[in-house]
């Protein structure tokens, strides 16, 4: 990915670097060739050509580190049910699909994203394509077809169709199927392995959100053929016991950590594994779920899985674990462009901070992807991946659902997109 030439400089505006650290007024951030090489007060920045540098007048403007979607599904669209996934569309038109959803997430402030799963191996090649300027998106970590028991949540296509479903998850049965599906996923090339040792609600009747669809030795198997190839593990874990197989496995990652009692968030802590909860998508589920002749009984399963995710993700962050903020988005009810609902969510439904919540969808995301080297914070020596608002999003959380509020959205120090672009 290019680095942006030359250097600029934004001045005296609102600036959350992503440490920790509150928002402060009256500072200035510098930075060269596509990295930061200032952070810090106005008073004390500094000298620098203004014939030079491009400066920017940041006094109606704050600046945050560019967010982070840690569950990105851009090979979703438009789903309304399972068999939208794997046999609406053939891949030439998933992977076209995939390269404008990567646009729109950099157009909405999200200059990292790290795969929630993908159909067929579109997220490896699509990370490829923006790593070498093909199309723009966010600096992707990629995960690749997903792991499922048979009978299990994925494992939705009857027999009978003599289709297949290998575009979507590969399914296993025992722990030598699971090293052997792990293994093709080495050779497609993904840094992520995703598995789903529990099931939904979207399945009410079959493998509902407190049923199993992985043994602990399938998913003990797929860790550890995974960490000898210096992959990383994770899933779709709602049900309690699911959960602590995950934790006993050494996953490194939880989607959802939806039920959990104390042992379970007492083993969370103590490996400190994050957790993307991915809530907002069951209130989307929940409120629009009836215009989409969503059953009942789903919605009602949606219902109890917000309530527990809600509860649980309060409890990570309030005994210290951590939280990655994104998920889902490309369903039917859930639409990519979305992303941001979740901040807001976590803001006004959950009751997060707005600094919490930006740490959540900043720092830590960028932990996740395994990116908080050189991306997640602004700090001097990393590069510049930043989203300049106009407005103040910690007074008003929601100003970043628009990206019309966005003065600029600056990847690798390039501004990718943002209003002043047609000034």
């Amino acid at each position: 990915m290019k680095t942006g030439q030359g250097k600029t400089v934004i001045n005296d505006c609102r600036l959350f670097d992503g440490t920790g650290a509150p928002a402060q007024l009256g500072q200035s951030i510098h930075y060269e060739n596509g990295k930061i090489t200032y952070v810090g007060d106005s008073a004390s920045q500094p000298a620098y050509d203004s014939t030079t540098t491009h400066v920017i007048d940041g006094s109606e403007l704050t600046v945050i580190p560019g967010l982070v979607e840690a569950h990105f599904h851009p090979t979703y669209f438009n789903v309304a049910e399972l068999a939208d996934l794997d046999i609406k569309y053939p891949v030439e038109y998933v992977t076209l699909l995939a390269a404008a959803n990567a646009k729109l997430a950099l157009e909405c402030g999200y200059t990292s994203a790290r795969s929630g799963g993908s159909l067929f191996n579109i997220d490896v090649w699509l990370k490829k394509a923006i790593a070498e300027d093909v199309v723009v998106g966010p600096r992707l970590a990629a995960n690749g077809r997903e792991i499922c028991g048979v009978g299990g949540l994925m494992d939705w296509n009857p027999d009978f169709r003599k289709i297949g479903m290998e575009g979507l998850v590969l399914l296993i049965n025992g722990p030598d199927e699971a090293r052997s599906a792990v293994r093709k996923l080495v050779k497609d090339g993904v840094e992520w392995v995703k598995t789903y040792p529990t099931g939904d609600a979207a399945a009410p009747d079959v493998n509902d959100h407190h049923t199993l669809c992985m043994t602990f030795e399938e998913m003990h198997a797929v860790v550890q053929t995974a960490h000898n190839h210096h992959l990383k593990v994770t899933g779709h874990c709602r049900a309690t016991e699911g959960i602590k197989n995950a934790l006993l496995a050494g996953y490194d990652c939880l989607e959802h950590g939806t039920f959990m009692d104390d042992e379970t968030m007492d083993l969370l802590l103590e490996r400190d594994v994050p957790v993307v909860p991915a809530l907002y998508f069951e209130l989307a589920s929940i409120e629009n779920g009836p215009a989409f002749n969503m059953p009942q009984s789903v919605i009602d399963g949606h219902q109890e899985t917000l309530d527990g995710g809600t509860e649980s993700a309060r409890r990570i962050l309030k005994e210290g674990g951590r939280i990655g903020l994104g998920g889902d988005y490309g369903f039917a009810w859930n639409p990519h462009g979305d992303y941001a609902k979740e901040l807001s969510f976590f803001v006004n439904y959950v009751g997060f901070t707005p600094e919490q919540t930006l740490m959540c969808a900043t720092k830590t995301g960028a932990e996740i992807a395994g990116s908080d080297d050189i991306v997640g914070t602004l700090e001097i020596d990393k590069l510049a991946d930043i989203l300049v608002v106009n407005g103040n999003p910690f007074e008003d959380i929601t100003l970043l659902e628009d990206p019309t509020n966005f003065y600029a959205v600056i990847q690798n120090g390039i501004i990718k997109a943002g209003f002043c672009l047609n000034k």
